[in-house]
């Protein structure tokens, strides 16, 4: 499934791009990973390492990590650079189902 095709789900996409050198992205991986827990099949939480994917980057003119982008149907909903905590994501997911 390319990145397009996932962010044109029915369902809200939360989108973390991070890089493996970030010290706060290291940080939002348990928070991400608890919210996996608690959202299950209601969203789709992915991760895309700009420097793995700087396309993806730069479409979304991503400058900072981590930055987190929630997607419904291929719409940008929601946006956000640095640390969030999982309760406001929690609420931000919930309230876009």
């Amino acid at each position: 499934m390319t990145f397009q095709e996932i962010i044109n789900q029915d369902k809200p996409v939360l989108v973390d791009f991070f890089a493996t050198w970030c010290g706060p992205c290291k940080m939002m991986s348990p928070i991400l990973d608890d919210l996996k827990k608690k959202v299950g099949e209601t969203a789709s939480i992915i991760k895309i390492d700009v420097d793995k994917n700087p396309q993806a980057a730069s479409a979304y003119q991503v400058q900072g990590v981590p930055t987190l982008i929630l997607f419904k149907k291929g719409k940008m909903l929601w946006r956000q650079s640095g640390v969030v905590v999982g309760s406001e994501l929690e609420k931000l997911i919930n309230s876009n189902k």
